[in-house]
């Protein structure tokens, strides 16, 4: 039916600032990233896992975000519950951080409750349980973030302008709370604040963590309480879903909005969300459904790949095996290499005293990174117009290298350093060097977070292929140098004595040849050729 004059059309109009407050919820999944990234292998030396097996806790990254998110999409998208269909999936997901993080900083005393002897190096019991923790908190940030897409997607529908604000807001909030993140691991007088945090069991260092994952915990809590308040989602129906394709279905959605106003909504902005229901004229606008690529759909999608998206994939790859063995171990990095400190689990020692100085250094360094990211991210599309996408990944996969190679010759300069007598940590001409290193990687991160995701959009679309499964299989090329970095990483550094150096200097190889195969191998996409902004992979475990 015609829509009758000076009557404006408004479909899913959430207001802007409810979005923002929808979007806010990142705040709090990456202030616990930030914390965990920083914080928990270092941890969990001290509790006793020897260096070379630590990586190894790391491996429910690549197995939940491959398994888990898929299918917390796919029930997301048919969930009937009275609540909406993003928002039951939403709070379980926060209730599951919650659990995990509480499990995670009172392993200690829990081991102790359950038997650890605390005169010994390794503590069984408290190591069985932080593993618990730390793979039900990865499972459980895999279920909270993907809903939280979905509900913005939802909200935004097909309104291409509103939807980068959603995702401008989403990104912003990343930012805010990787900062705030970092900024928390850096500060090493927690303790002070929360003193009931230090117990018999549950030293300075850990008292540290499980204040500091306190603070997450509320901060979570207030998030995803302004989260999943800002606006009001209509329960799906399965009577009005209609025949996607030939193997599943797809609905039409219903009405995200409830009929009573939101703020800064009008009532007659309701009655016109009512009536385009009504109108058949609007079916063609209806939002699409989007659901995640399943695990045995990507294994089929791999037979007809297009020659461009294996090439993509290899210097995905090569990108990825450069990055990971540096983001698990940077704060050991610093805590071992240059301060060189050991996580003895005996809080008053000299050596363990240098390994967490070094450790909060690594977190404030961690903290620069996520600024320059930020700052990165803003020019990377003029970039990609200017020069050509796969040159701007090759330049940022040159800069991964230098930094990379540079960790060697800090190592070098700090363990010179430590010969002297009466040594108490590295000169300040070492540490600034390393913080140089934590902050300049922030703007190939940028790269790696933005113009693969890019290449994959534009050349899909061209070929007619569908979004969601051509971004699963390139999180294949994520997965996968993740698994091989876990599991291959401290066995690598063991056969050249330990330490990280080994696995950093082999990534930095691997970052040469993913920035050669990026200019020999990838050819300049079509003019409409834009950026698709931060993208966060499912089981990376940086924003």
């Amino acid at each position: 039916m015609a829509i009758e004059p000076g009557r404006r059309k408004v479909k899913n109009r959430v207001p802007l600032k409810a979005l923002a407050r929808v979007a806010s919820v990142a705040a709090g999944v990456q202030f616990g990233w930030a914390l965990q990234l920083s914080l928990l292998t270092p941890y969990v030396q001290e509790l006793g896992i020897p260096h070379q097996w630590a990586s190894l806790i790391w491996l429910c990254g690549p197995i939940s975000g491959m398994f888990v998110q898929p299918v917390i999409g796919h029930y997301s998208d048919v969930c009937t519950s009275s609540y909406g269909r993003r928002r039951p999936f939403i709070l379980t997901g926060a209730a599951l951080v919650i659990v995990a993080v509480l499990t995670i900083g009172y392993s200690a005393d829990l081991g102790y409750i359950l038997g650890d002897d605390l005169s010994r190096p390794i503590r069984p019991r408290a190591i069985i349980i932080f593993v618990v923790g730390f793979w039900l908190l990865d499972l459980a940030n895999n279920t909270l973030q993907g809903p939280c897409r979905a509900l913005l997607a939802d909200y935004t529908g097909r309104d291409q302008t509103r939807s980068r604000r959603a995702n401008a807001y989403f990104s912003l909030f990343m930012a805010v709370g990787n900062i705030l993140g970092f900024a928390t691991g850096a500060y090493d007088n927690w303790e002070r604040w929360l003193p009931f945090a230090a117990t018999q069991a549950c030293d300075t260092p850990c008292a540290n963590l499980k204040s500091a994952f306190m603070l997450g915990v509320v901060v979570l809590l207030v998030t995803t309480v302004l989260s999943v308040t800002a606006a009001d989602e209509i329960p799906w129906s399965p009577s009005v879903s209609t025949a996607h394709n030939e193997t599943k279905a797809a609905t039409v959605t219903t009405p995200l909005l409830a009929d009573k106003p939101l703020a800064g909504q009008s009532d007659q902005e309701v009655t016109n969300v009512k009536n385009d229901l009504e109108d058949p004229e609007a079916d063609d606008e209806e939002e699409e459904e989007v659901s995640e690529a399943l695990f045995w759909e990507l294994m089929v999608a791999l037979r007809d790949l297009p020659r461009i998206m294996w090439y993509i994939l290899l210097v995905t790859a090569l990108t990825w095996l450069a990055w990971f063995p540096f983001l698990l171990f940077d704060t050991d990095w610093m805590g071992r290499e240059v301060y060189l400190g050991m996580p003895t689990g005996v809080e008053t020692s000299k050596s363990s005293v240098l390994y967490y100085n070094g450790v909060h250094m690594g977190s404030f360094g961690l903290m620069l990174q996520s600024v320059f990211l930020g700052l990165t991210s803003l020019v990377i599309e003029p970039m990609c117009r200017k020069i050509g996408p796969s040159r701007v990944w090759a330049i940022g996969n040159l800069i991964m290298t230098i930094c990379f190679a540079g960790t060697g010759l800090i190592t070098h300069y700090a363990t010179l350093a430590a010969m002297q007598p009466g040594y108490n940590g590295p000169p300040m001409a070492v540490i600034v060097s390393a913080l140089a290193v934590f902050a300049i990687l922030g703007s190939p991160l940028a790269v790696t977070y933005s113009v693969p995701y890019s290449l994959t959009a534009t050349y899909t679309d061209k070929s007619g292929g569908g979004q969601g499964l051509s971004m699963g299989v390139l999180n294949l090329a994520v997965v996968i140098p993740q698994v091989v970095v876990s599991v291959g990483s401290g066995p690598w550094d063991e056969i050249f004595g330990g330490g990280n150096l080994p696995a950093f200097l082999l990534g930095s190889l691997s970052a040469l040849c993913g920035g050669i195969a990026a200019i020999a191998l990838l050819p300049k996409p079509a003019p409409g050729f834009r950026s698709g902004g931060l993208r966060r992979t499912r089981s990376s475990p940086i924003p």
